[in-house]
């Protein structure tokens, strides 16, 4: 899990560099604009699959104490 977040986030910054790169010459090259993209997606949609919006299952459980 910890590997797979690493991961993600190394696509990001690898991606994000390259489509700026791509994106500051004279001459802009579109695959490499596409690839940086690309790359940068993939990263992201990576991260947002291994994140979860619930709460771990104990946060769930109401305890006869606090009632």
């Amino acid at each position: 899990m910890k590997h797979k977040n690493t991961i993600s986030y190394l696509l990001i910054l690898l991606g994000g560099s390259i489509a700026i790169y791509a994106n500051a010459n004279e001459k802009q090259s579109i695959l490499l604009l596409i690839l940086g993209i690309f790359t940068l997606m993939s990263g992201l949609y990576i991260l947002n699959a291994s994140l979860s919006s619930k709460p771990p299952r104990n946060d769930y459980e109401i305890k006869d104490e606090e009632e």
